[in-house]
């Protein structure tokens, strides 16, 4: 596990089986139990806060990353590795985040 990685997790109902966005830094994934994702979802609103997502970047259909979902899970709800973004893709997560966060 690493951060840029997708992964399909177990959430909670009603959100149900879904991919999901690693964010917690390096060291988190070796020390800790739970970790820090965004939603991945087919719902494109075109805001700020969304990175969009596809096949170019490893994943099954178009999809953003929603950066206002953000939730911290235990590492035994992910269930298998999607894909991992690109550099430039990565920068347009943290982008997302600081305009999530207002920082």
């Amino acid at each position: 596990m690493h951060q840029g990685e997708i992964w399909w997790a177990k959430l909670p109902q009603p959100v149900g089986r879904r991919p999901v966005l690693l964010l917690s830094r390096a060291e988190a994934y070796r020390v800790r139990a739970s970790v820090t994702v965004a939603q991945v979802t087919t719902t494109v609103r075109r805001i700020p806060v969304e990175v969009p997502l596809g096949t170019a970047d490893g994943m099954p259909k178009d999809c953003v990353a929603n950066l206002d979902t953000i939730m911290t899970i235990a590492k035994t709800s992910l269930e298998g590795r999607i894909c991992t973004l690109s550099e430039p893709k990565w920068r347009q997560v943290v982008a997302a985040l600081k305009y999530s966060f207002d920082i």
